[in-house]
């Protein structure tokens, strides 16, 4: 189902002040002419009010439109725990902020600007032209309020916002990571969306180059639309700020930077998988009535996806290893929800699996050519969200076969195909340009990176003065302050990372 719909304006008849004026004077004519009005009056309320079982629906459909909007907001938990266990202690709450901060930013930058260029009036295809500053309204979207329409849009911004702290963590200025948020949250993130589910030329692609009528791009809860902005705006990030202290040596040759507790870092994949069931069948933007089909195959293939990404990974962790990884069990996890996020409700539950197993190897394959590109991605957020985002994405062309689209596999051609992939390219092409750019200016006037000395010390108290985890801080009398060091003796980890 397409996420824009004709918006409607529900009209409840209100009895006004001068109608009930009139109507005390008719009393005051005579019994006989006021239960006559009366009547007439009652007849046109019940005709003007909405059908009671419509409104019961429309109930059910907002309720559900906004606890999947509610899981998707929780989501931010997720991300913020993933990153933090991956990386290490000093920066933890640098960390926590960010991750607050995308959301906080986010929340303006789309209220204001975002949602009017992604849902406003289509003029060109390339950007919506209204619902600037959105205010109080009476419209639906569909069967839902457009304010609840537009929270489940935010969690959706939030997310593509959020996706590169991790990519740009233990060396990004924090002022300059908020400077990112705002502007990915309101400019970069909604044109990229108004192309595809805002029906701009990406989302008729199809009827306009004649490769598909009636057909276009299609990413049903956005593989690519979410995704892959995160990781291609991820991608840019880590090539303008380059790898952490001590990640590379002079050869080339990487050094490990473990994170400090798989415990957050499960925990945040757990949280993650959980919101991804308000992620994708939430996409539907309704439950009610045959609304309830489309949810349970939705909701299915997103779990088996998930579980399939997982249990390839740690087969590949394995045979590559000979250890049972945990690392590559839970990004595995989040490469099969990324990958059937496009094609959740086009595909069967046997080809979401297919579309999970790939999606999870994916993740561990580019892991390793990241590294050896000394391309240094503390949470791998870019093999997750970047690539298992563009492998969904070009799913949906391959193993299609429900709902009205049809993939390669299923006999339906390879237009479809052809027109995922022009998508994909679209993305890198507009994510990449905007981003590298936006980084480069950061870069060069308040400055992206922070000093060596403030990335050997941490951020929580060079950034932000404020320690996730006391214990390891020297607060005894005549203690180094901490322009110099404030942890206690071999509680830094060293600049090789080890």
């Amino acid at each position: 189902m397409t996420r824009t719909m004709t918006v409607t304006t529900k009209r409840r008849f209100v009895l006004s002040g001068n109608r009930r004026l009139k109507y005390f004077g008719l009393r005051m004519i005579g019994p006989t002419a006021a239960a006559l009005t009366f009547l007439i009056g009652s007849r046109f309320v019940f005709a003007q009010e909405a059908d009671p079982a419509a409104e019961a629906l429309r109930g059910v459909d907002t309720t559900w439109v906004l606890v999947a909007a509610f899981l998707v907001f929780f989501m931010q938990a997720g991300f913020a725990l993933v990153e933090a266990g991956l990386t290490r202690a000093k920066n933890a709450s640098n960390i926590m902020m960010k991750n607050l901060m995308d959301f906080v930013m986010g929340s303006l930058g789309y209220w204001a600007i975002g949602y009017g260029l992604m849902f406003g009036s289509v003029a060109s295809g390339l950007f919506g032209t209204s619902n600037f500053f959105l205010g109080a309204t009476g419209d639906d979207i569909g069967n839902v309020p457009l304010l609840a329409f537009w929270l489940f849009q935010l969690v959706f911004a939030g997310t593509a916002a959020t996706i590169v702290s991790g990519a740009m963590a233990e060396r990004t200025k924090f002022s300059g990571y908020l400077i990112y948020s705002i502007v990915i949250s309101a400019i970069i993130y909604p044109i990229f969306g108004h192309w595809v589910w805002g029906t701009g030329w990406l989302w008729t692609l199809g009827d306009s180059t004649g490769l598909l009528p009636e057909g276009g791009f299609r990413d049903f809860a956005g593989s690519t639309v979410v995704h892959s902005v995160g990781g291609w705006a991820a991608l840019m990030g880590t090539l303008a700020l380059g790898p952490r202290i001590g990640r590379f040596n002079s050869d080339g040759s990487p050094n490990a930077i473990p994170g400090h507790s798989v415990t957050l870092f499960g925990l945040g994949v757990f949280i993650l998988w959980l919101g991804w069931f308000g992620f994708n069948p939430g996409s539907q933007l309704a439950i009610a009535g045959g609304n309830a089909d489309a949810v349970a195959l939705v909701a299915a293939n997103t779990n088996l996806a998930a579980a399939a990404g997982a249990a390839a990974a740690v087969v590949y962790g394995y045979i590559t290893s000979k250890k049972a990884n945990v690392g590559a069990a839970f990004n595995g996890v989040l490469g099969g929800l990324v990958a059937i996020t496009a094609p959740c409700a086009f595909v069967t539950p046997l080809d979401a699996v297919i579309i999970g197993i790939v999606g999870g190897v994916l993740v561990m394959v580019f892991g390793k050519v990241l590294e050896g590109l000394k391309i240094d991605d503390p949470v791998g957020a870019i093999p997750v969200h970047l690539v298992a985002g563009a492998w969904g994405t070009l799913a949906v062309g391959l193993f299609s076969s429900l709902n009205g689209v049809t993939g390669l596999f299923h006999g339906g051609g390879v237009g479809q195909l052809i027109i995922q992939l022009i998508g994909v390219i679209a993305c890198g092409v507009w994510t990449a340009a905007t981003t590298g750019a936006l980084f480069f200016i950061i870069k060069k006037t308040i400055g992206l990176r922070v000093s060596a000395e403030e990335e050997i010390q941490g951020l929580d108290a060079m950034e932000h003065g404020t320690i996730a985890y006391p214990q390891d801080v020297d607060f005894t009398p005549g203690a180094p302050s901490p322009a110099s060091s404030i942890y206690r003796s071999g509680s830094v980890p060293a600049t090789t990372g080890k």
